[in-house]
């Protein structure tokens, strides 16, 4: 900022004029497209009044100037300006009576580009009236730097944005990428969907028709059953009345036979009767007899108990006497075995008592010992003798 500022102060006052004209020249030049270019009053109003906001260019001087700038120009642009304004509008309505659709698209781009083009204009027109006013004033051209930074800044902006823009592009194409994938991927489910409906729509028909079909082969062979069911119960009827008649004729032999039976068998019940009271009597007489049998045999059992009890003492009598008998025989033989075993084993004690006495040399068989020791003695003296001879 300090070399810059010193390089403003450099700027002469003839130089400055001389940068005022360029410049003046400039902005007629720019005013002249302005009037040419066919924009509504409107917007022009609008934009510049946007202008003035961005570039804080309010000050009545900068509207002076403006102004004396303006003048010159009008005097010579404005007929120009109205020609073309004149044949734009016949060019104009010629073309309005031929438009499509497309045309009106391309008409409103137009207009948007020319509202762009007019707005810089503007902009430039503006901003070369303040930098002039600046040179005359003050010698510097320090607006033309600011606007130009702010338009860099502007462009840096605008920069990231169409930066954005592309990503948000990129962003929608792979969202629309996979929209079309979900989209065919629908499709084809629907597609095997409706392949599926097509499926069980024929399977349908086909177990309807199988179904009528069968239907129709059932109805028929219920038909058919129900005729030979009708035809074996009209058979089972006749065959029924048959047999009701072959009933009813042997129901009738059976009366006929029943009432012969019921005479035959009163007259053998009277004829039983008489033997029943026939053998009654005979009945009487029998049980009087038996139970005069049955009295002398009552005596002669009473007689034949008193003899039984009799020989029952005599048998219980000697059988006491023989139990006594055997049971002293049986005491003997014991004593006897006892006696003899006691003596077996008394016999056995003194036997081993006298060779323990014998084994070991005592009372009368001490001299036994001595006599044993002697003769042992004496042999030993001899075995001597004879090995010393030898």
């Amino acid at each position: 900022m300090n070399t810059k500022t010193k390089q403003m102060e450099k700027i002469t006052h003839l130089e400055a004029l001389m940068f005022s004209a360029v410049l003046e020249n400039c902005v007629d030049q720019l005013a002249i497209l302005g009037y040419i270019m066919p924009v509504p009053q409107e917007d022009k109003n609008k934009m510049k009044a946007m202008i003035q906001e961005e570039l804080d260019i309010n000050s009545p001087e900068l509207m002076s100037a403006k102004q004396e700038s303006g003048e010159t120009v009008t005097s010579t642009a404005l007929k120009t300006t109205q020609h073309k304004q004149q044949q734009g509008k016949t060019e104009g309505q010629k073309s309005t009576q031929h438009s499509s659709k497309s045309a009106k698209k391309r008409t409103t781009r137009a207009a948007k580009k020319l509202k762009k083009i007019y707005a810089d204009r503007q902009y430039a027109s503006d901003v070369i009236t303040v930098t002039i006013k600046n040179l005359e004033e003050l010698g510097t051209f320090s607006s033309l730097t600011d606007a130009n930074e702010r338009e860099r800044a502007k462009k840096n902006k605008f920069c990231d944005i169409l930066i954005r823009e592309e990503k948000g592009k990129k962003e929608i194409k792979a969202l629309q990428k996979q929209l079309q994938d979900v989209k065919k991927q629908t499709d084809k489910d629907l597609k095997n969907r409706d392949e599926a409906i097509d499926r069980l729509k024929d399977k349908l028909e086909e177990n309807t028709a199988k179904w009528n079909t069968e239907s129709y082969y059932m109805k028929r062979s219920t038909d058919l059953q129900i005729h030979l069911t009708q035809r074996k119960c009209s058979n089972a009827e006749m065959a029924l009345e048959k047999e009701i008649q072959n009933l009813k004729s042997k129901t009738d032999e059976e009366i006929q036979l029943h009432m012969e039976a019921e005479n035959f068998l009163t007259q053998q019940y009277q004829k039983v009767k008489e033997k029943l009271e026939y053998w009654m009597e005979k009945y009487e007489k029998d049980t009087a007899a038996k139970d005069e049998e049955i009295d002398d045999l009552k005596a002669l059992k009473a007689d034949n108990l008193e003899t039984m009890q009799r020989f029952a003492k005599e048998c219980l009598l000697f059988q006491t006497t023989i139990i006594i008998d055997r049971t002293d025989k049986e005491a003997k033989r014991k004593q006897i075995e006892q006696e003899a075993l006691e003596q077996k084993s008394a016999l056995k004690v003194q036997a081993w008592w006298k060779g323990t006495m014998v084994r070991r040399f005592i009372g009368p068989y001490q001299e036994l010992e001595k006599y044993l020791k002697e003769q042992l003695a004496e042999k030993e003296g001899r075995k001597e003798k004879s090995g010393a001879k030898r």
